[in-house]
């Protein structure tokens, strides 16, 4: 056990972190997890635009991906296979949704009072109130803006703008054409531009904020359910 206390995990490749986290590691799921959480957590949003079901639908793919992790040969990075599971999860999610006829319709516009208490949630710095209120209308605009862009457009902006991915990752996880990708892309960006002003793009990587006690609370929770 002392042992395992002392191994440096950060300096472990993909392939190390997999084998790890296959024997029930805590300390490599717990890296691996704070490591993703933020990314998988957007990438489940931007199908499912629910902040609850996000998380759940990132708990459940964390608990399959692992499950089966032996499968990861390391083709692409661990954060690439993640996220392709998190999609297709969140996907599943949404087409039983759909199915179902819930009447969650309005989703894209009840999120944001939801989830607007917490938009500064994890910030590092200290701002005077009048500060932190503008920047969390803007990045109120911005979510509300990205939300009503449509599935496919939001879900491929979403991985590349925001998270930064690469045109070929993005494809590879969506199964799509890198063609399709940047098309969608550029779509995405040209609709945001007719309701945002282009200074604002320089905040969009502080959109969906969910770090601090809300990453926190999902490594716990995928730990008790992996590990225990």
């Amino acid at each position: 056990m002392a042992t395992q206390l002392k191994l440096d995990y950060r300096s472990f490749s993909d392939l190390q972190l997999a084998e790890h986290v296959a024997s029930r590691d805590p300390g490599a799921v717990r890296l691996v997890t704070e490591r993703n959480n933020r990314r998988l957590f957007r990438a489940a949003w931007s199908i499912l635009k629910n902040r609850e079901d996000a998380e759940d639908a990132v708990q459940t793919a964390y608990l399959r991906g692992f499950d089966s992790i032996r499968a990861f040969e390391g083709k692409s990075s661990l954060s690439t296979w993640l996220t392709r599971i998190v999609i297709n999860e969140a996907l599943g999610r949404e087409r039983a949704r759909k199915r179902r006829k819930s009447h969650r319709e309005c989703d894209s516009i009840v999120f944001m009072e939801d989830y607007r208490d917490k938009l500064m949630r994890g910030s590092a710095t200290e701002a005077s109130p009048d500060g932190s209120f503008a920047r969390a209308q803007i990045r109120q605009m911005l979510e509300e803006a990205i939300a009503k862009l449509p599935d496919p457009f939001r879900l491929v902006f979403v991985l590349r703008e925001v998270e930064e991915f690469s045109v070929a990752e993005v494809a590879d996880m969506l199964g799509i054409p890198e063609a399709t990708v940047k098309t969608r892309h550029m779509r995405a960006r040209r609709r945001l531009k007719q309701d945002l002003a282009p200074e604002l793009s320089n905040v969009l990587t502080g959109t969906f904020p969910f770090a601090g006690a809300d990453c926190q609370r999902l490594t716990a929770r995928v730990l008790e359910a992996f590990c225990a």
